[in-house]
């Protein structure tokens, strides 16, 4: 079967309020975690913590090692004698000074214009607490490129004292971003910084639970993908064929896929945590399931009828209905399979979105 263009509305489900987690379980690998086989067998309702009995010796998990940064900015756009308040979401760095970005109202922008985040300062020592960006580009969707004033190592330090962490919007819809997200919205092993969304999968992992994947043979591997805003927003078109994905950039090491490519051939499994580790490794694949070093963009949209090259197991927390996600995991395991798994964990009162719960989803067999 080959990846066709389907009906957005197939991927559409009703999902009570009540279900939209807030904020995430404490411990992090005591969040619910529903295990989902192919065919016929029954769900299972377990723990993250249970993971370790779940897998087997020789399987390799496969991390997005990338960092969120406070990547929503509130400016002023100078014209002449005229001034508006714009929020900007950053999503895809293009440049040492240059980033893409979302802007709101994007109608109150023209190319040419600047925008001025933060405040003058008197102290030249403390002039990072403004910054100037220039609109370059306008794009569909209220997309915008942005240049600043500032580039490398300057913006981003800018960037880290004028931006806000950008909490999904049907968490931060509902209360403020505080101190408390800073640490719960990024993953123990962020490392590379440029993610405006956390690997939310990654979220539920403990070092307690990193331990004990290691004595039971479990081996871990890094990629990075820098997450962006698009990946979230709903399918607005009525047919997936009208729908355009955001790029983003990832990389995969010529170390770690030597060593996944190594793990396949003794029998083990390549488990991606996240749909972000799931969709970069598929990008680097090759026809024949070989994981190939990989550094670039990638707009992989993955649809049922995707034949899957790398991936044998994928760990995601529960994602929109009409979202890119939930069309990946219905890909995964099956429509009507994660129809009944959604259907399932919003009876059995699991947790939903960035926040909550987490699932285990062994591939379908081809069809």
């Amino acid at each position: 079967m080959s990846q066709g263009f389907m009906r957005v509305d197939l991927f559409d489900f009703d999902l009570p309020e009540s279900s939209i987690s807030l904020r995430p379980t404490e411990p992090r690998d005591a969040a619910r975690m529903l295990v989902v086989k192919p065919d016929e067998v029954p769900f299972e309702d377990r723990t993250v913590r249970d993971l370790p009995d779940l897998l087997q010796p020789g399987d390799v998990l496969v991390l997005n090692d990338t960092k969120v940064i406070p990547s929503r900015l509130y400016g002023l756009r100078v014209r002449e004698e005229t001034a508006a308040r714009v929020e900007i979401m950053l999503h895809k760095r293009e440049g040492m000074d240059r980033w893409r970005a979302f802007a709101r109202p994007a109608k109150k922008l023209n190319i040419g214009d600047r925008i001025r985040f933060g405040e003058a300062s008197e102290s030249t020592a403390c002039e990072l607490v403004r910054v100037d960006a220039e609109v370059e580009e306008k794009g569909d969707g209220g997309e915008v490129t942005l240049r600043f004033s500032f580039a490398g190592p300057f913006l981003d330090e800018a960037i880290a004292r004028l931006g806000e962490l950008p909490l999904p919007p049907y968490i931060a819809g509902k209360r403020a971003t505080d101190e408390k997200d800073r640490a719960d919205y990024q993953t123990v092993y962020a490392r590379d910084e440029g993610a405006v969304a956390a690997p939310t999968a990654g979220l539920h992992f403990t070092d307690d639970l990193f331990r004990r994947l290691e004595e039971r043979g479990i081996g871990r591997q890094f990629v990075t993908l820098h997450v962006g805003a698009g990946t979230f927003l709903p399918v607005k078109a009525d047919d997936t064929a009208e729908h355009r994905m955001h790029a983003e950039w990832g990389t995969v090491t010529e170390e770690t896929a030597r060593a996944l490519n190594e793990a396949r051939a003794r029998g083990g499994r390549v488990v991606a945590v996240g749909t972000t580790s799931l969709r970069l490794l598929e990008s680097a694949a090759e026809e024949d399931g070989t994981i190939a070093p990989f550094s670039g963009d990638t707009a992989i949209f993955i649809t049922p009828g995707y034949r899957f090259k790398a991936v044998d197991v994928l760990m995601t927390n529960f994602h929109l209905p009409r979202s890119t996600l939930f069309m990946l995991v219905s890909a995964f395991a099956g429509l009507q399979r994660m129809r009944a798994a959604y259907s399932h964990a919003i009876e059995a009162g699991y947790r939903f979105y960035s926040y909550g719960d987490a699932s285990l989803l062994f591939r379908a067999k081809p069809s």
